[in-house]
């Protein structure tokens, strides 16, 4: 089922650099965008980084954007590529396979 989004949902494509594999990134990220009311989803990259598609609210995706930024405790943020997306029919935030 398609969660409800109207003309003020926002979708962004993020690619987090730096120490940010095995330190409870993906799951942290899967908490709070669950916590926004967000939908998604987040996986590593073979490369060492952590890609993301994320749409909701603007305000939400915004604050998941700010949250991507720090991470969770354990986790050094180098730096977080924004780009726009185009909004896909996802009904939740999931964590997938590595790509």
């Amino acid at each position: 089922m398609m969660p409800d989004m109207n003309d003020d949902t926002l979708a962004r494509h993020l690619r987090i650099h730096g120490h940010v594999q095995g330190v409870y990134y993906r799951a942290s990220m899967v908490e709070q965008a669950t916590r926004l009311g967000l939908h998604g989803w987040v996986r590593n990259r073979a490369d060492g980084s952590v890609e993301a598609r994320v749409q909701g609210a603007p305000a939400a995706v915004q604050a998941l954007i700010d949250w991507a930024r720090r991470g969770p405790p354990q986790a050094r943020v180098d730096g977080v590529d924004v780009a726009a997306a185009a909004i896909e029919p996802w009904d939740r935030f999931l964590q997938r396979d590595t790509a």
